[in-house]
């Protein structure tokens, strides 16, 4: 068992896909096909399960997955600390977030304190975070959803209240606030499963025994006031958004009578990992530039 053979499995078990791994790693794909077929025999058991040209990571390969990923990491770890010392270059820093948007005023900040570093960004839903970290691929990711265990460390940086976006000349409109039973019957515009806006959304429904009827579900956030202001549906969005898009935006505010209508941004790291000069500013940066106007 050799690192080559490590990481054509990490790629294959990331792509559930054969011809797409060996295009990742440049080689042809039948080198990668006879590395997966000696690992496991190596092993003595199967790490995928094969259906015609289909390939799936099995729970004996997931497991491993596991091991592998964080010893790759670990071997990442060390080659970037001895290169750090070695040669005292810039380094990089790589950060996945739900929404790079976010990240701007950070990123402002540390370009000013660290230009020559190179800086990497990854758009991941808080599922794909734990995968990043997992493989060093990222030094930290920004959540809005919980992303805890052994194998992290994590701060939050930021909470901020949720509040329903409505158009203009809805029936709520007129109203300062409203409960989550008074919109059992409305339409929703949302993003799809997996971000935190629809986690929140559901969970505020399950509460009342209710599921919420989304009509418009994206990963373009950035669209939600639009649409709400069309007359497409209502939505959740955070209290950032409202001071952005002021009073005279083209949606009406509300406060949702729910004591968790919030979200919270974490900044999460894992545990044990090496984190350069240059990672360690940019967590402290991340402290005291996103979002300062969050409550």
């Amino acid at each position: 068992m050799d690192l080559l053979s490590l990481r054509y499995f990490q790629s294959v078990a990331r792509h559930q896909h054969i011809s797409r791994a060996a295009e990742e790693l440049r080689v042809a794909q039948p080198s990668v096909s006879r590395t997966i077929i000696r690992l496991e025999s190596e092993l003595g058991t199967p790490l995928f399960d094969r259906t015609g040209r289909r390939i799936r990571l099995n729970e004996h390969g997931a497991a491993f997955l596991v091991r592998v990923e964080r010893a790759l990491a670990e071997l990442e770890d060390a080659r970037r600390e001895v290169a750090d010392a070695g040669r005292g270059g810039p380094g990089r820093v790589a950060v996945a977030a739900e929404t790079l948007l976010q990240l701007a005023r950070v990123l402002s900040a540390f370009r000013e304190l660290r230009p020559g570093v190179r800086v990497h960004l990854f758009q991941a839903p808080v599922g794909s975070m734990r995968r990043h970290l997992r493989s060093g691929e990222v030094d930290f990711a920004l959540a809005s959803q919980p992303l805890a265990g052994p194998e992290v460390c994590s701060t939050e940086l930021a909470r901020e209240e949720v509040l329903l976006a409505v158009p203009p000349g809805h029936p709520l409109a007129g109203r300062e606030r409203v409960t989550v039973a008074e919109l059992a019957d409305e339409d929703f515009v949302s993003t799809r499963t997996g971000h935190w806006q629809r986690a929140l959304l559901e969970k505020l429904f399950a509460r009342e025994g209710l599921t919420p009827r989304a009509v418009c579900e994206g990963d373009e956030a950035a669209a939600t006031p639009e649409l709400i202001g069309a007359g497409v549906g209502i939505g959740l969005m955070p209290a950032v958004a409202r001071r952005a898009l002021g009073e005279d935006g083209p949606v009406r505010w509300l406060r949702v009578d729910a004591p968790d209508c919030h979200r919270g941004l974490t900044l999460v790291w894992r545990r044990n990992a090496y984190l350069s000069p240059a990672a360690r500013d940019f967590r402290r940066l991340a402290g005291e530039r996103l979002m300062p106007h969050a409550s």
